[in-house]
């Protein structure tokens, strides 16, 4: 199959020809149909993240089922399924107490070595390498797509969709009336608004430094907007507000703005962090807040996802469209354009991109 081969930081992904094994007991092999082009990856092209090379990254994917392995009665071939990225064993402790996406065996249920380059096994990314023609997953990492959902609305799903609107819903349960910020305006951000205005928050405040992004945060959303580059963000915020939001969520990935997340958070106000801080930062925050304004800090990841019981419901409401991800896709790309989806992504140019098989 051919697949975009990752083999170092910054160097472009190389369209290679890869073997991949036959599913195994509760394996299934999956034609991949579309893949997101998620910033997560950049962080791992960019060396923000490491991961060892060569590998194909992707993890946000829908694709049919081709082949099915013993013991395997979740999905059939012909099913079309989204992927999700973490692979729940649904009998550890996190598991059984609702918390799939923190599962303590998701890594012993990856197919590590499974997938070759030249007939050497290399390692699979995020449980699925979706940047691929072809899948190899566990069970239970698929959720079954209805025929009327689109796969590229499916594989935004898993990832971007369940991620920002989990967050809000999952993570927090944002209660009606909320105040809430949005910093960062992409795919995930945009997302976390859309979480927001169905959880019934009353004031949506999106903060960005491009106008196209802001403009899109309106579209699916946002009450107001704030253009970090004129002027303090904290302070339009808090002026916006008369003193501070309820929740401020960070959908970019850094200190710096989980920082302002903080700032931008009233008495008692909640900062939630959703972005991919670069390993070896550190969050620096006043101690005092913690005592005399009760403030608190929130992680959230992967949208606190349950997937197979969420991941329906965000499908329900596209089918309803109470959900917008059709908007949500700027451009398509195939996968011997990856590089130049990437570099869009880099630039700003779009809210996500999706690259078709």
């Amino acid at each position: 199959m051919k697949a975009a081969v990752m083999y170092g930081i910054n160097q472009p992904l190389v369209l290679e020809d890869i073997e991949i094994d036959e599913p195994q007991h509760g394996e299934v092999l999956i034609k991949t149909a579309a893949s997101g082009v998620c910033h997560s990856d950049l962080h791992f092209m960019e060396g923000s993240y490491r991961y060892p090379v060569p590998t194909v990254l992707g993890h946000e994917s829908a694709g049919v089922v081709e082949k099915v392995g013993p013991g395997v009665t979740r999905v059939k071939p012909g099913d079309r399924v989204v992927v999700a990225f973490v692979t729940s064993c649904g009998a550890c402790d996190y598991c059984v107490v609702g918390k799939p996406y923190l599962c303590g065996n998701s890594a012993a249920l990856s197919r590590m070595g499974r997938i070759k380059l030249k007939g050497q096994p290399i390692p699979q990314f995020s449980n699925m390498s979706a940047f691929a023609e072809y899948q190899l997953v566990h069970q239970n990492a698929c959720v079954i797509v209805p025929d009327d959902v689109p796969m590229e609305v499916a594989a935004l799903v898993g990832c971007s969709v369940m991620t920002g609107v989990g967050a809000v819903t999952n993570t927090m349960k944002v209660p009606v009336g909320s105040t809430v910020a949005v910093v960062g305006a992409g795919g995930v951000g945009l997302n976390i608004i859309q979480g927001a205005k169905l959880a019934g928050a009353s004031r949506i405040i999106a903060v960005d430094l491009l106008e196209n992004k802001l403009a899109a945060a309106r579209e699916f959303g946002a009450t107001d907007v704030v253009d970090a580059s004129k002027g303090d963000a904290i302070q339009q915020v808090q002026g916006i507000t008369g003193g501070g939001v309820d929740y401020a969520f960070e959908a970019i990935g850094l200190a710096k703005t989980a920082e302002q997340c903080w700032a931008m958070t009233k008495r008692g106000g909640k900062a939630v962090v959703v972005g991919m801080i670069p390993i070896g930062a550190s969050v620096s925050l006043p101690g005092p807040d913690f005592i005399f304004a009760e403030k608190s800090i929130h992680g959230s990841f992967y949208g606190s996802t349950r997937q197979t019981y969420d991941m329906p419901w965000l499908m329900e409401l596209y089918r309803q469209k109470r959900l917008k991800i059709d908007e949500l896709i700027s451009r398509r790309y195939t996968l011997d354009q990856i590089n130049e989806a990437y570099a869009a992504l880099k630039n700003g140019e779009v809210n996500r991109s999706v690259i078709t098989f």
